[in-house]
Formats: structure tokens, sequence, C-alpha cells
């Protein structure tokens, strides 16, 4: 039995390698304005990309590289090189949203396979027979179909893959079909340059068009966020999803968001994954997990449930996102210092969250600090503040851009995190 893909955001070089390291077997990343993030696209440039494909490659792992946006007629022949250099790096799949680039990349890389992006909004197998029938191998669901929909699409396509979000943010428009960040900002949301206008809170009016009268509508226990939605958690239905045995791909979204985001989020449905085809899957540990990482409130959204029949996924309250968990620090790749992310102090111990790659952890106790584990759990304490060139401190602060030394070595991108509610 071939196990489910498990895809995750790569806005950058460094969350490419903790994504990998946290058990991602592809990543999925751009560079330049043809992505749908613009911000992360800027993270790469076409050396480091072309590094970044090798070093996945490297571990035996994927890239596929998102060319998602909606070109503008003046953009297409710089969309024609675009493409045509990024091929030459050899990725595993271009990421496509609209017809026209899909035959443009089936003319200048016929032998890269091409998947189509949600904006795409595939929700039938009509059209996801059209985009079969243009050399698409795998589609990217959109977010609003249904399990029993998807099911349907694969009985009728067998050999088309079928990719489905399962975590991240969620737009409260149609497949992100949204105008308001461009109307009120000039930021095209579809060509990556989305605002999140939607998280803004709203001041509502109501007009008497007889009298011309201005109503004010004041704001009620529900809030004014009315277009602020949830986030999407689907661990805890990976094996309802697993089961129906037509997913092929289970992916994370998130190129923008942090790097204990990218990690934490990766290695926890790694597990989720690993655990079904053990028979050993347990929704609450990893609802648990998922809950330490900032989120508006999560959702299962649609797949499972039809819009009307669970009306749970929009935060009226606040945009704010929020965790049970703070990140205290990150180990860097040395692996044998750590930068502040928050605030460290002396004499308080860590959690340490590890990743799936990177060597073991050893119990340690000595002047810098002590490493040891706690019914089940890998804890740290400094005992010491020092950075490597002998300089000490009482007490960190994030900002401070001084490399901090660890007890020992511990493995690359480990996160300390304290507890900080729940």
């Amino acid at each position: 039995m071939q196990k489910v893909e498990l895809l995750s955001p790569a806005g950058n070089f460094e969350k490419l390698k903790i994504a990998l390291a946290y058990g991602a077997d592809a990543v999925y990343a751009g560079v330049s304005h043809f992505s749908l993030r613009l911000r992360s696209g800027k993270e790469f440039t076409y050396e480091s990309f072309e590094e970044a494909i090798q070093y996945t490659h490297s571990l035996g792992k994927k890239l596929y590289v998102t060319v998602n946006g909606f070109p503008f007629n003046s953009q297409i022949a710089l969309l024609e090189k675009h493409i045509e250099r990024v091929a030459k790096m050899n990725p595993d799949a271009f990421i496509v949203a609209a017809p026209g680039v899909i035959k443009l990349v089936k003319k200048i890389a016929p032998h890269i396979p091409i998947h189509l992006s949600t904006q795409a909004n595939v929700l039938s197998y009509l059209d996801a027979e059209v985009y079969y029938d243009l050399g698409v191998s795998r589609i990217i669901a959109a977010r609003e179909v249904s399990l029993k929909d998807l099911e349907q699409i694969k009985a009728k396509l067998p050999k088309l893959e079928i990719e489905i979000f399962v975590h991240g943010s969620m737009c409260f428009a149609y497949s992100g079909r949204c105008l308001i960040s461009s109307l009120q900002s000039g930021r095209v949301s579809n060509r990556g340059s989305c605002a999140n206008d939607c998280r803004f809170p709203y001041t509502l009016y109501a007009q008497n068009e007889e009298s011309g009268t201005l109503f004010k509508i004041e704001e009620s226990e529900e809030g004014t966020h009315i277009m602020n939605a949830k986030d999407l958690n689907l661990s805890s239905h990976v094996k309802d999803i697993l089961d129906s045995g037509i997913i092929d791909s289970l992916k994370i979204e998130g190129r923008t968001k942090s790097a204990y985001y990218v990690g934490l989020t990766t290695k926890t449905y790694r597990q989720a994954i690993d655990d079904y085809y053990i028979n050993a899957f347990d929704a609450s540990k990893y609802t648990k997990e998922l809950d330490t990482t900032k989120n508006r409130g999560f959702s299962e959204g649609y797949l499972v449930n039809r819009p009307y029949e669970k009306q749970d996924t929009q935060n009226l309250q606040d945009s704010i996102s929020e965790g049970t968990h703070q990140v205290i620090a990150q180990v860097n790749e040395d692996g044998k210092t750590c930068l502040c992310k928050d605030k460290i102090s002396l004499h308080v111990s860590y959690e340490l969250v590890l990743p799936l790659l990177g060597g073991n952890v050893v119990e340690t106790s000595n002047e810098i600090g002590t490493i040891e584990q706690i019914d089940g759990v890998w804890m740290m304490m400094f005992n010491a503040l020092k950075t490597e060139a002998g300089k000490s401190y009482e007490e960190i602060h994030s900002g401070n851009t001084n490399a901090i030394v660890l007890p020992s070595k511990l493995p690359a991108f480990t996160f300390l995190r304290a507890k900080i509610k729940g």
C-alpha cells in the first residue's frame, strides 16, 4: 500500500529545511511574482531556489513550484522565460491555475507534471475531466468540495491524483475569488498580493434610500469581524480521509506562517498519517499539539460537512491568532546555539520540540544548563546565558540576534517552547 503524501509549505529556504526535517514528503514553493504568495516568493532568488530543489532531492523528497497566479497580457513574455528557467532546475511539478498557463507549461516543459491549483475551483468530475484532458496529472481540490464528491471524481478519473488542504488559513470568499483587497488597497489577491482585508474589523451602516438617513449599526456581542474565517484543521478526520482510499496528498497551507507553525503542523500530520497505517490513530493527540500554534480558532471546513450542516467557520470576535504555547527560541542549523524568539530566562524549564531528522538528544547537566527527559518529554533549562564570544546575560529578549550557546548539541531547528494558557 502506498502511503498518502504529506505536502508542506516552504516560504523560504529555512522553512523548506524545517518542513523536510519534521516529516514532509514534499514541499511547495515559488519564486517571483508568478506565485500567489508574493511575500514568500521574494524569499527565494533563482539561485537559492535551484539550491533548494537540489537539497530537497538529496533527501529523496519532492518540490512543487507554484506558478498559480493569473497573468496579464503584459506579463506573458516574462512568464514564458520564468517557466523555462525554473524547468531547467527539474522541479517535480508545476502548480498552475489558469488554463492558458497549463498550455504554456506543456509547450515549454512537457516532461514536468502539472498540478492544478485550488484557485481553479474544481468541484465536479466534469471540470476535472477538462483539466485532465489538458494534461493535468493532479488536482488540488477546491476547499468547498466534499469527500463524497471527490470519490465520484476519482471513480470517473482513476488515474487523476487528488490533493486536498487539511490545515491552514481559510478565505471567506469562494476558493479565494475575492476583490476586497483590490478595491480597498489596489492589492490584487489573485495575483499574489492580498492584504487580508477580510481580517479587519468593520463598522456597519444601514441607509434609508428614501430619506437619505444613515444609521450606524452598533457592535453586538458577535463583534464586527464579519468576514474573518477560522483556520482549517482536519487532523481529527485524517482516518476518514485515508479510509476513502482516493486522496493522494494532504496539504498544509502556510508559506507566510512562522517556522514553528511549519515544523509543528508537519510533525503532527506526519504522526497522524503514520499512526493510521499502524492502526494507532488518536485524534485527541493531534488536536492538542495543533492547539499550540497561533490560530484564529479552528474549523473542519467543508470536506466532511456541508456548509449548512455546521456553521462554525467564522470567528466574529477578532482576528488575533493565539495558541496555547509561546515559542521561546529556535536552535540554529549548527545545533550548538539558538536564537531567542520571545524571552529566555535562567533556571526556567522549556519544552523541546524535536524534528524527526537530525540526530539524537543526550541527557546533559553542566554549567550552561540541563537537558533531561521528564515523563517522556524532553526539557531544557539554562544555568547560564552566554554567546559564543563569551558575553553573559541574565535574560534575553526577542530581537537579540546573538547566538546563545546550548548545554549540548541538539538537532537543527529544534524549538524551545513554554505553555502560556490552557
